[in-house]
This record gives structure tokens, sequence and C-alpha cells, in this order.
């Protein structure tokens, strides 16, 4: 059986151990196809996995012999699963494996903001002092988060992450979520309507998937509805945010701050108008990279292949 890695997520070598896929069949493993020439590397192939390789319907037209592909990742935009569905080729991903990595990150963009460590640390290097009597300096204001409350749209496995934190820092914390779950309401936390949460909310932090629905949900008319100083963190998707209206609102200190690790466009452009706004502060999409995250990734990758293999197809994504 021909097995073929397309793309692997980004990793160092020896990082992330694959030796239970190669069990699995003939595999060929690439760090990363281009784009051109991945026909030519599945045209044989029973089973693809990939990461952010493209595989369009024309292109699975070519690959006869192909039964599944495992996208090793949680979105699986890059296949067309309705053609794959239409040749009975069964597509599966990973719904869930970096959510404690990804929960963390969003803290750190919010300590980030509160505390400016990294800038102090900075300072500190360049041999920077207050004056011969005092040791201490700050150019930022220290924000404390005890009795701030904290908004979360998307109470998922990641919403509850940060949801913990929030709470550990004495937050008082508002939920929406499509989805509610009663249980999780306590002298802390209580699910409200989103309105309520844009205008209640200290610091209003985003885990929701990307849908029609949800795209610009946070564009210049929620922005109005949001308390004036909010602090706002993303590392969910891009686009869930209007950038321009965004950069607009932290230029004008509506917004004081945003912590992103994701943008609509990536990598992100020179012209973005966030990496010149105010108090803006961007990661390159890294929320998921904790090794420990990767390896659930790849391995529940090869889990994928392995229910398949076993006539128990599991994540799967196109009803095949």
């Amino acid at each position: 059986m021909k097995i073929v890695v397309l793309d692997k997520p980004r990793e160092n070598p020896g990082e992330i151990d694959w030796s239970e896929l190669f069990a699995l069949g003939d595999v060929e493993m690439n760090d990363r196809v281009p784009q051109s020439e991945a026909l030519d590397h599945i045209r044989d192939a029973e089973i693809v996995l990939l990461n952010k390789t493209r595989l369009t319907g024309e292109m699975l037209r070519e690959c006869g012999k192909l039964r599944m592909i495992s996208v090793i990742a949680t979105g699986y935009n890059t296949v067309d699963v309705r053609a794959a569905g239409e040749r009975g080729i069964t597509v599966s991903n990973v719904p869930s494996y970096g959510s404690e990595g990804i929960g963390q990150h969003a803290v750190a963009l919010l300590l980030e903001i509160t505390n400016h460590v990294g800038y102090h640390d900075r300072e500190v290097r360049k041999g920077r002092r207050s004056g011969p009597e005092d040791w201490c300096f700050w150019d930022y204001p220290s924000i404390e988060l005890e009795n701030k409350t904290m908004g979360i749209v998307g109470m998922g496995r990641i919403g509850r992450i940060v949801a913990r934190a929030a709470e550990a820092f004495g937050m008082k914390i508002l939920a929406c979520d499509v989805n509610q779950d009663p249980g999780l309401e306590n002298g802390a936390l209580r699910y409200v309507s989103l309105d309520e949460l844009l205008s209640s909310s200290d610091v209003i932090s985003l885990h929701c998937p990307l849908f029609p629905e949800t795209e610009n949900m946070i564009d210049r008319a929620a922005i109005a509805k949001m308390k004036d100083g909010v602090i706002l963190i993303n590392n969910s998707r891009g686009a869930l945010i209007d950038e321009e209206a965004l950069a607009e609102a932290l230029n004008s200190g509506k917004v004081y701050a945003a912590g992103l690790d994701t943008v609509r466009d990536e990598p992100i452009a020179p012209d973005n108008p966030l990496l010149s706004a105010k108090n803006c502060y961007i990661t390159p999409h890294i929320s998921w990279t904790a090794v420990e995250g990767r390896q659930r990734l790849a391995s529940a990758a090869v889990a994928n292949v392995r229910a398949f293999l076993a006539g128990k197809p599991q994540n799967v994504v196109n009803g095949k």
C-alpha cells in the first residue's frame, strides 16, 4: 500500500515520532511538496496525508487508486471534500490536538499586554536605569486582572481552558456560545448574549470557528458596543475580525490593545493595517506549536489512517 505524506506541519528534525505510520504501508514522507508537483507524488497513492497542500477536484480525478485522505490539521478547506466524496474517498481531520497550548497562548498574549514583560526585559538589557536611587521603571501601566470581566466567545475546549485561567486570576467570566453547557456556570461564570458580552467585558477573547455567520463578527458595529479601553484577544481565526475596523479602534484608543496570533491573510501582508496600529501584538500563528500538541496531531492523523484500514473510519468530514 502506497502512503504519501505531502507536507508535515513544520517541525524541528527528529522532534515528532512518525514510526507508527511506517508500520502501515510503503510510506513516502515529504517535508513539503510544491503545489505544482503534488499530483505527480500522489497519482498512484492509496492514502494521502497533508497539512497545507491543496487537493482540488481536478487533481482527485487523476488519482484512481486514492481511497483516503488524512488531513494533519483541524481545518480541511485545503481539500475539495465534495469531489472526494463523489469519488468515494474518505477525508478525515484531527478535531482537537492543541487545545492546551492554544489556550495557554491566548493567556500569554493577554499577559504581555497587561505586564509588558518582553518590552521591559529588552530595556533592562540595553542598560537602562531609572536613576541612581530608583531601580524600577515602567513605560506602560501594569493592569491588574482581579475583578475584571473576561468575555469568551466560544466555550469549547480552548475557551474552557482560558476560562479556568481567567477564574484563577480572579476575573468574572461572561461566556457566549450557541451550544451552552449549564454545568459550567458558577459564581464566576455565566452565559450571556453576544451583545451583553461585548458591552460588559474588559477583555474579549475569541475562540469560535470561522463560518459565514461569524466572519467579521468583530466589525465597527461590534466595536462600538464595547467598553472604551477594552482588550481584544484572537488566536482562533483571523477573518473573525474586520482588520480595518480594529486598526481604527486601536489608533483611536477605543480598543486599548489587541493580542493576535492569526490574521485574515497569512503570512501577514506588509500593508496590513494592524502592523502599524497602536498597541497591537501579533505572533506568527504559533499557538498550536507546542511539541506535545504537534505529537498529538501527528499521532491522531496516523490513528485516522489505522481506523480507516480497520474498516472503522473516524473523524470523517465528508460523510464517506
